[in-house]
């Protein structure tokens, strides 16, 4: 299906009639274990871990939408970042952005550097800064783009250049924008990773991640950690997730034009000392995002004076909802400092440049102007 465009692929790919009844719908296999056709043969399918009939349809489903070779589903988002780190080896060495998900720099610093990996942060934004930190024991970069929550973007088809230059592969989270906004895969990138959680279900009921190679030896890398490490994807969350995609681009539609309506609502009031939202043309990199994206989305976040302008205005809010997470109908306002980045120190927080009165806004599909009036309510309790 790789001629059709993006809005018919997110109904139809992976998710053709089920040829015993006809179900429009991907059938649901709860089972665990499948009958066995002799011996060494099967159907296709022999125990869940090592592959599922709904799983392979949301796999194949995801790795069309991104172009890819192959898609792997994981339990979470972290997981799906564990099984692309476990390819690493002692003496390895890993780029990272500076300003990624803590939950990342987390699993790096307390988990994977403990494997004998080496790990470097670095302003992805900043070529240069890229390039001086290759070595010739890189083996991979990854960076978020844009960034969360600092909504910092990385030129993807310069980063992989830099990267491919020593041998290395390139991996980015493309959580934010979700395929229908971002193909990292047709910039250069090598691997796409998704928290599908977000976006790609897009109704906060299930957890979930996703890899996405272009290679079939990274197809066959990626298998291997699904099977012996296990942490795949339940077939109910598969089946979520291939319910949220058929409605992903209607949905990124409504998210940006309330993303961009909230952004620009945001920048005009003086109350607000800084809004981060690459779709604003004050964005310092407005033209890459209009170059390298499809759209800007509706992830921002802004700056308020202090921890406790943050806290009265967290306190007022009344459609947006206090609360983690990202990418679902609802509008959802978060603190930085303590909730995505409350796993690292202040002093990191402060080198990211996340400060107290940071707070990150995931713009829901509700009617703007009544998003908009609730922002002004909370803003006035400030």
């Amino acid at each position: 299906m790789a001629d059709y465009k993006y809005a018919t692929l997110a109904v139809h790919a992976g998710q053709k009639p089920d040829p015993q009844t006809g179900a429009v719908n991907v059938p649901l296999y709860l089972s665990s274990t499948f009958e066995l056709t002799g011996i060494g043969t099967d159907r296709g399918w022999d125990y869940s871990r090592a592959g599922n009939p709904t799983r392979d349809k949301l796999e194949e489903a995801l790795a069309a939408l991104e172009g890819g070779h192959s898609g792997h589903a994981f339990t979470t988002g972290m997981a799906a970042l564990s099984a692309l780190f476990a390819m690493l080896r002692a003496g390895d060495h890993l780029v990272c952005g500076k300003d990624v998900y803590a939950g990342t720099v987390r699993l790096l610093d307390q988990i994977v550097s403990g494997y004998g990996i080496e790990v470097t942060y670095v302003d992805s934004s900043d070529l240069a800064a890229v390039k001086a930190a290759m070595k010739p024991n890189t083996k991979l970069v990854h960076v978020e783009t844009p960034s969360n929550p600092l909504m910092v973007l990385t030129d993807i088809a310069a980063v992989a250049e830099i990267a491919h230059s020593v041998g290395a592969e390139l991996s980015v989270d493309n959580t934010f924008l979700s395929p229908a906004l971002q193909s990292p895969l047709a910039l250069g990138a090598d691997i796409v990773m998704h928290s599908t959680t977000k976006y790609l279900n897009g109704h906060s009921d299930g957890l979930g991640g996703v890899l996405i190679g272009k290679t079939e030896e990274q197809k066959q890398r990626f298998l291997l950690v699904q099977k012996a490490a296990g942490a795949v994807m339940s077939p109910f969350e598969c089946f979520l997730v291939l319910r949220g995609i058929k409605t992903l681009l209607v949905r990124i539609r409504q998210h940006e034009e309330n993303g961009q309506a909230v952004a620009a609502y945001l920048e005009s009031h003086p109350k607000v000392t800084k809004v981060a939202y690459p779709g604003l043309k004050s964005h310092a990199q407005y033209e890459l995002a209009v170059r390298q994206q499809k759209g800007f989305g509706s992830m921002m976040s802004f700056e308020l004076a202090d921890r406790e302008a943050a806290g009265w205005f967290l306190a007022a809010i009344k459609i947006f909802l206090n609360a983690e997470s990202l990418g679902g109908v609802e509008s959802l306002a978060s603190h930085s400092a303590t909730t995505t980045h409350a796993s690292v120190t202040e002093e990191q927080r402060q080198q990211m440049g996340i400060n107290q009165g940071r707070i990150r806004l995931s713009v829901g599909i509700e009617d703007k102007d009544d998003l908009i009036a609730d922002l002004e309510q909370a803003l006035a309790a400030v």
